[in-house]
């Protein structure tokens, strides 16, 4: 079986093995993000989770949270979304002006109905200029920082848009393109369409196409760049749970064998519960050291919290969605997946897993599909947003959300 081993290039970066960390809302803040890095060695790529331009532009206290970056990170990746082109270059601008990353990638693929309602994630590159404007202002406004974008195939099956897309890329400068593998209307549901990155892949041989869609294991990252010849893997819902799947993704690109075999000779990593147990504690641990930092811990302290532990309570609490999916298959009672979920201090959360048995191998089965699996949802859109895919009447001021988050 051949293994690729191909870099990934974007913009001065060399992403090598070619593995990227999906954005995902309150999941891929800088803690998850050092929990994966830990596990892959420091390869790959570690994007943040998305941030609204309008909040960046306008220095929203936690917005700049979200845009921290560990010291170790390199490079610093940022997501925007945005909907109008002016702000986007102004919030691109500002990133590239003060040093706040070394790359920006762009969301066109949110399916979430308060971003698409609003004609913005995998709604918005219907409107094909408004999507080359947008492009056109980031790519200029961002200097020497590379521009990337993530998308999805269209709004439905009826109206597809991932090839106009990616060709607008193309033109307007954009360095890489990732395509899930689903239209909004599918949200995560049903199978990705693999097939879709393979004709991106030919329709745009000019940049880097990433694959992204229903990639549980290391033997799946392999196999979709077999079949689909795209450049490199994007993980987003595999990785619920098990930060470890980078370690294994970066020994199967590099040819190396993972802790345990399965199809491919290739399969994610089988820890044991008490293993599990104990990077559990470390994700909560680091959210909460990463709250105080950002001061909420300091807020909480002047309404009576209690400094430190301040910042602690609200990390295992943040950890709180986090439980059911790394104990996904293993044998933990019901009340007990309650009682864990809702924790708020390190010592209980602690306490209540010491109960359980740790010597409980990886449970068959759990390497499989997690994370949200709803589809076939009526995308909600602007009135009149399918009339004309080329004109961009209807996209007002409150298209931009003034929070992050989707």
């Amino acid at each position: 079986m051949s293994t690729p081993t191909s870099p990934l290039r974007i913009g001065p970066h060399t992403v090598q093995p070619p593995v990227v960390l999906a954005p995902m809302a309150g999941i891929t803040n800088a803690p998850f993000r050092t929990l994966c890095r830990e596990f892959s060695g420091g390869k790959g790529l570690f994007v943040s989770e998305m941030i609204t331009t309008r909040a960046l532009v306008e220095r929203n206290e936690k917005t700049m949270q979200l845009i921290h970056f560990d010291a170790t990170e390199k490079p610093r990746s940022i997501q925007l979304y945005g909907v109008d082109p002016a702000t986007v270059g102004k919030a691109v601008r500002m990133i590239a002006e003060e040093d706040l990353a070394d790359h920006i990638d762009l969301n066109f693929g949110c399916p979430v109905p308060k971003v698409t309602r609003k004609g913005g994630g995998s709604a918005l590159p219907y409107k094909r200029n408004l999507l080359r404007a947008i492009l056109r202002e980031a790519v200029s406004g961002a200097g020497d920082l590379p521009v990337t974008m993530k998308m999805r195939k269209g709004i439905d099956d009826d109206h597809l848009t991932y090839l106009d897309a990616g060709r607008i890329a193309v033109e307007e400068g954009v360095t890489s393109i990732a395509l899930h593998g689903r239209t909004a209307a599918q949200h995560y549901g049903g199978t990705a369409d693999w097939d879709a990155i393979a004709r991106l892949k030919e329709h745009v041989p000019e940049i880097p196409v990433l694959g992204n869609g229903d990639i549980w294991s290391a033997g799946d990252a392999l196999r979709m760049v077999r079949e689909t010849g795209c450049d490199g893997v994007v993980v987003g819902r595999g990785c619920l749970g098990r930060p470890w799947l980078f370690a294994d993704l970066v020994a199967a690109f590099e040819g190396r064998t993972p802790r345990a075999g399965g199809p491919d000779g290739h399969h994610s990593a089988r820890p044991t519960l008490r293993e599990v147990a104990d990077v559990m504690v470390r994700h909560a641990t680091l959210l909460g050291e990463w709250i105080e930092r950002g001061g909420a811990a300091r807020r909480a302290t002047v309404e009576g919290g209690g400094g430190r532990r301040a910042g602690e309570s609200r990390g295992v609490i943040d950890f709180r969605k986090h439980v059911a999916w790394y104990l996904k298959g293993f044998a933990v009672g019901s009340e007990m997946r309650k009682r864990l979920a809702i924790t708020s201090s390190l010592q209980e959360l602690r306490a209540g897993l010491d109960e359980l048995d740790l010597d409980q191998p990886w449970p068959a089965g759990a390497d499989g599909p997690r994370g949200r699996t709803s589809g076939n949802n009526r995308v909600v859109l602007p009135d009149g947003w399918l009339r004309d895919p080329y004109d961009c009447a209807g996209v007002g001021e409150d298209a931009e959300l003034d929070t992050s988050g989707g």
